[in-house]
C-alpha cells in the first residue's frame, strides 16, 4: 500500500467539488459516506429542474388566478398583506399590487385566494375602518361602535379578523353582517 495523506477539503459558496481525478473520494462520497443525504446530497440536475419547474408552475397558476380576479377579492386579499393603505390605492395600482403579490409569493397568495374567509375579513377591516363596529380591550372584543354592545370576544390567540369573518357564518352573525351592510357608506 501507498502512502496515504489527508488533505483539506474546500467549500466554495456551499459546494464541494471533486475533480474527475478522484474517483476514490467520489465514490466514498457517492455511495458510502454515513452522511450521505444528511449533510450533503449529490447534485442531481434532474431534481434540480423538477423543483424548479414545481415553482414555476405555482407561480405562473397564481399569475393567471391574479389576473382573472375581481377588483373586490384583490382588494380583500391586498388588504391582508397591506392594511389599511389598499384604501388609498386606485384600480389599476391595485391589479398591479396584486400580480406582484402572486409572482413574490405565489403559495401564500393561492392559500389566500383560496380563503372562504378573506371576503369576510375584509369587510370586518372595512366595517372597523369606518366607525361601524369597533376591536377593544387589547384586541379581544369587538363591539358595536354606537353604544359600545358586545359583539363577540374573540378566542385566544386567533386573529381577531379571522375571528370575526367565522362569526358572521353562524345565525347571529348573518343578522349582523346585514345591519352592518346597510350602513356602508
Amino acid at each position: 500500500m501507498g502512502e496515504v495523506t489527508l488533505q483539506h477539503i474546500m467549500f466554495k459558496d456551499g459546494t464541494l467539488s471533486v475533480p474527475k481525478e478522484y474517483q476514490a473520494l467520489q465514490k466514498l462520497l457517492s455511495l458510502y459516506h454515513p452522511d450521505l443525504n444528511m449533510r450533503y446530497a449529490e447534485f442531481n440536475p434532474v431534481a434540480v429542474a423538477k423543483d424548479e419547474l414545481i415553482d414555476l408552475e405555482v407561480e405562473i397558476m397564481a399569475l393567471n388566478t391574479a389576473k382573472n380576479m375581481d377588483l373586490d377579492h384583490a382588494e380583500a386579499i391586498l388588504r391582508v398583506e397591506l392594511g389599511s393603505s389598499v384604501n388609498e390605492l386606485e384600480s389599476k395600482e391595485i391589479k398591479r399590487d396584486i400580480l406582484l403579490f402572486a409572482k413574490r409569493d405565489p403559495k401564500l397568495f393561492i392559500s389566500l385566494a383560496k380563503d372562504d374567509n378573506i371576503q369576510l375579513r375584509n369587510f370586518g377591516i372595512k366595517a372597523t375602518e369606518q366607525g361601524i363596529i369597533q376591536l377593544v380591550n387589547k384586541n379581544r372584543d369587538f363591539v358595536w361602535g354606537a353604544n359600545k354592545k358586545k359583539l363577540i370576544t374573540v378566542p385566544f390567540d386567533e386573529n381577531p379578523y379571522a375571528a370575526l369573518a367565522a362569526w358572521f357564518k353562524t345565525d347571529e352573525g348573518v343578522e349582523v353582517y346585514k345591519s352592518i351592510e346597510k350602513k356602508f357608506s
